[in-house]
């Protein structure tokens, strides 16, 4: 699908989608090919890839230096996302919009 069309789907800048796109590249987490059948896909299998790793991409490291009762939210949230992958987003998110998937 193009860059354009999956902003538009979800009401995304087309430039914002574009820097994500271009940061995740560059963190190793998608590769880009150029021309006619060019696009982005991901660099390894989607259900090895965390949502840590893309949050931690995107926005930095989860709590940095928090400590107490912040440092314990810190911890949880980040266990929480790494034990989550993009397979599984993406699977729990078809589910919710109804699209029946076909695993072979």
């Amino acid at each position: 699908m193009p860059i354009a069309e999956l902003a538009r789907r979800r009401d995304i800048p087309v430039q914002f989608l574009e820097q994500l796109f271009a940061t995740l590249r560059k963190g190793g987490v998608l590769r880009s090919q150029r021309g006619v059948k060019g696009g982005y896909s991901f660099a390894k299998p989607p259900d090895e890839i965390t949502v840590l790793e893309l949050v931690e991409l995107l926005d930095g490291p989860v709590g940095p230096g928090a400590t107490g009762v912040f440092g314990d939210a810190a911890d949880a949230a980040r266990a929480v996302l790494a034990s989550s992958t993009v397979a599984e987003v993406a699977d729990a998110e078809a589910q919710a919009a109804g699209a029946v998937m076909y695993h072979i």
